[in-house]
């Protein structure tokens, strides 16, 4: 019941319903890794002499947009579908296209999206990964050696980094909301804290020049990186210091934050609910 409110949330933020037509840009991003954008997560897409590999795959919805727009790029077979984390605009079309690709992801994404599913059911569990890990794992696929790699508690407690070794590409799923306030969902083991260090862990090893593909926004960069990093820093440490003073969440959120982070917020994080996130998670 918890992930179908979620993913029904998600919908109404993201689009994604299913009556609607689905939309599709791709960017290349370098070599033979491509970028699919539209409502929801983004997609990182792996084609070569393999077949085809996908990161995320937005809502459930998007399926034969997903298909239509890589068979643009490659003829061959998809043969997997990794997934950053369990949210609903990231393993929508998990089902749809979980039944011609093997799914990996961390552990506690196979567990939360087991939770209200019959796994009797041939096509429920067509959407749940087949193949789990625990802290990493690697895949050699298309000549480039990808590395999964589990991030302590952040955005949720199953969220996974992927790295094109050779590519020099990295995708972050949600944690990393390129240009806006982060979700950090505390339902799903999610902390602001380890949210932010997470960033900064990436900043410290990831490449000078690596491609950044988020979660949310358009490609990013190492500096991308560090501005988002520096935006969370400075708008919790002044939520902080109100924490410390005593100050309820109430008069926190009338005091607000300085000008010039008006323009992260969003229609599902607005400047309240990023206030909200923060409090609750450094009071709870």
């Amino acid at each position: 019941m918890k992930r179908t409110l979620l993913l029904l949330t998600l919908l109404a933020v993201y689009g994604g319903l299913p009556a609607c037509a689905q939309e599709l840009t791709t960017h290349h991003v370098n070599d033979n890794i491509y970028m699919l954008e539209g409502d929801g997560g983004n997609i990182g897409v792996s084609v070569g002499d393999d077949g085809i590999l996908i990161i995320d795959d937005k809502f459930e919805s998007f399926s034969d947009a997903i298909r239509a727009e890589v068979a643009k790029l490659n003829d061959g077979k998809l043969e997997f579908i990794l997934n950053t984390h369990h949210h609903g605009d990231h393993t929508g079309a998990n089902e749809k296209l979980g039944a011609e690709a093997h799914i990996i992801a961390h552990s506690n994404v196979r567990e939360r999206l087991a939770e209200d599913k019959d796994l009797s059911d041939e096509t429920a569990r067509d959407g749940i990964p087949v193949i789990t890990f625990d802290e990493s794992l690697s895949l050699h696929f298309n000549g480039d050696e990808l590395k999964m790699v589990h991030l302590p508690t952040g955005h949720t407690d199953g969220d996974s980094i992927i790295m094109f070794t050779k590519a020099n590409v990295v995708h972050m799923g949600d944690q990393f909301f390129l240009g806006r306030f982060p979700y950090v969902d505390l339902g799903s083991g999610g902390d602001v804290a380890g949210y932010l260090k997470n960033v900064k862990e990436m900043i410290r090893v990831l490449p000078s020049d690596v491609k950044i593909i988020p979660g949310h926004g358009p490609l990013g960069t190492l500096e991308d990186l560090k501005i988002f990093a520096r935006n969370i820093e400075e708008t919790t440490a002044i939520i902080r210091k109100h924490i410390d003073e005593g100050k309820s969440m109430e008069d926190i959120q009338k005091a607000g934050l300085p000008d010039k982070y008006d323009d992260l917020a969003w229609n599902f994080i607005t400047t309240d609910r990023w206030i909200e996130i923060v409090y609750t998670s450094y009071t709870r």
